[in-house]
């Protein structure tokens, strides 16, 4: 387990670095939206959440916990299924709050954790294999990037809640 956790610290530096913004702003200073706004590869995370309504919440004090699927996760959704979100804001929503916690949950606390309630209301579970971190079945690719409210957990897939 301490090697693991030193493998996630690692990897949190690293990562740290490789999605930092690009501007001279550090991500100590951005919020959570414009730390994903800055990393590039959130376009669509971002646009949904501001069709949705969420994007002013993240940039409140928080401290939030998001597990951000990057475009090309987006990619992997069927088109049916985001036109239909696109076209029901509160499914929409609901789905984008699947994605979000309460809290700041670092890689750390993850690794010790079975599951995190989000503020959907339902809890995704937090497994680990090997070295690597699954959000239900999405990868953790980069743990830890920090922002002034929170942090972000880069995924490899779009979170779908579980019908009620």
């Amino acid at each position: 387990m301490r090697k693991l956790l030193a493998i996630l610290i690692l990897l949190a530096v690293v990562a740290s670095v490789a999605v930092a913004p690009a501007t001279a702003q550090s991500t100590e200073d951005a919020n959570i939206v414009q730390t994903a706004v800055a990393a590039g590869q959130f376009k669509t995370l971002t646009k949904l959440l501001k069709r949705a309504g969420l994007a002013n919440a993240l940039q409140q004090p928080g401290p939030f916990t998001v597990f951000a699927p990057t475009d090309a996760a987006f990619k992997k959704v069927p088109k049916k299924t985001l036109s239909a979100l696109l076209h029901n804001k509160a499914k929409l929503k609901a789905v984008l709050l699947y994605h979000v916690a309460s809290g700041k949950v670092t890689a750390a606390k993850v690794a010790k954790r079975t599951s995190v309630k989000t503020l959907n209301g339902k809890a995704v579970r937090i497994r680990l294999s090997d070295a690597n971190v699954f959000v239900n079945t999405a990868k953790v690719t980069t743990p830890d990037v920090m922002a002034s409210n929170g942090v972000i957990h880069v995924i490899n897939r779009v979170l779908i809640p579980p019908a009620r």
